[in-house]
């Protein structure tokens, strides 16, 4: 049963030339519906849906950049090509005539093998030090050419976002890809500028690409970074075991031109530092607003009664969380909530909580991911 008021969820909410009408984000979720790597009109309507159900924000699948093995996937979209491109026109107009905001989420696989199918690149796949997780090898490591042309690759992907009419770029930072492999002390073992014994040294790629990005887009456009402490080679992974260490991690991000940092931890509800501030501290992305002054938008299993790795299996509860997530948002811990797999199966899940019509909210059902719902 949900008692609170669901006002502070609705607050208008603005970030450089970004003006939202509410604080629910549709997080990005791997589709692999894009054949050949192009959006199409079923895409287009999929997304629709969620702004005609009144999310405020909506970010994109992961959709790769411009290298030659930059998905795990082959239907994973490009952000990249005439027909691809083309196609995410059709999707943010149709975003835009539902009155939503969108941005893509661009991405880059590294290493990591998709579970989802034995599909491999046709090119050596890439990463720091040619590892998929500590001890893992899969691949080549990243010659300085590689990374410079990589660095350019996230910058002209997002400059063509803001060619196209999209609102906001996010950048994939998390869950244990190409990114996130340089942040990680197991995947990044290079003993050149990008490596080195601190978070703060392996946050030099991130920071690059995040300037270059901010060169590709100019001074007003938004910028978010999708990061976590967990991978999905290790869940109990952690970048930052202190404050110190997480401020040292993030802030060369902010300093570089990122604007919001998308803090992606299993459970929204469970705190970050609980030795320093209790078992109802902040969370992750309550940590970083604190560390960086940077909005931040928090997410994990919100809907859900345990995390989004058990929904698969059926525990899943739409009401779950609410009262906690209302009471987190009141106390500006964070600034926006990003909703997953409970957006997955009702596109009107944040209409239905705005008109206090909690009942009639769908749980998550994993047969929501046969499809384009």
């Amino acid at each position: 049963m949900v008692t609170s008021s669901p006002d502070a969820l609705f607050r208008p909410f603005r970030l450089r030339s970004l003006a939202l009408p509410n604080r629910i984000v549709m997080a990005p979720m791997t589709r692999s519906f894009a054949p050949g790597g192009v959006p199409g009109p079923a895409n287009a309507a999929y997304y629709r849906r969620r702004a005609e159900g009144g999310v405020g924000l909506i970010l994109s699948e992961g959709t790769v950049v411009d290298r030659p093995a930059s998905r795990n996937d082959p239907g994973i979209p490009f952000f990249h090509g005439e027909a691809a491109l083309d196609g995410w026109q059709g999707v943010i107009d149709a975003v835009h005539d539902a009155g939503g905001r969108m941005g893509p989420q661009l991405w880059h696989t590294g290493a990591v093998k998709s579970f989802l199918t034995d599909w491999t690149a046709d090119a050596p796949v890439e990463s720091p030090s040619g590892l998929d997780a500590p001890g893992v090898e899969r691949g080549v490591a990243m010659t300085d050419a590689a990374i410079a042309d990589t660095i350019a690759a996230f910058a002209k992907a997002a400059a063509e976002a803001g060619r196209l009419g999209f609102d906001t770029v996010e950048l994939h930072g998390a869950h244990g890809y190409l990114i996130d492999q340089f942040f990680w002390a197991g995947t990044n073992r290079r003993a050149d500028r990008y490596g080195g014994a601190t978070i703060g040294e392996r946050s030099r790629f991130a920071a690059e690409v995040v300037a270059a990005v901010r060169a590709g887009v100019g001074p007003d456009f938004p910028i978010i970074i999708r990061l976590s402490q967990w991978k999905q080679q290790d869940f109990a992974a952690r970048l930052a075991e202190t404050p110190d260490e997480m401020a040292a991690w993030l802030r060369p991000l902010v300093e570089a031109g990122a604007d919001a940092l998308h803090c992606s931890q299993r459970r929204f509800w469970e705190p970050e530092f609980p030795e320093i501030d209790g078992e109802h501290g902040l969370n992750f992305a309550g940590w970083a607003k604190k560390l960086t002054g940077a909005a931040t938008i928090s997410v994990g299993s919100v809907g859900l009664s345990g995390d989004f790795m058990a929904a698969f299996s059926g525990e899943s509860s739409p009401r779950a969380g609410l009262d906690r997530l209302i009471d987190r948002m009141e106390r500006d811990e964070f600034d926006l909530i990003a909703v997953g797999r409970a957006l997955l199966g009702d596109p009107h899940w944040a209409v239905k909580v705005r008109t206090g019509n909690a009942d009639a909210l769908r749980g998550f059902d994993a047969s929501a991911m046969t499809g384009l719902v």
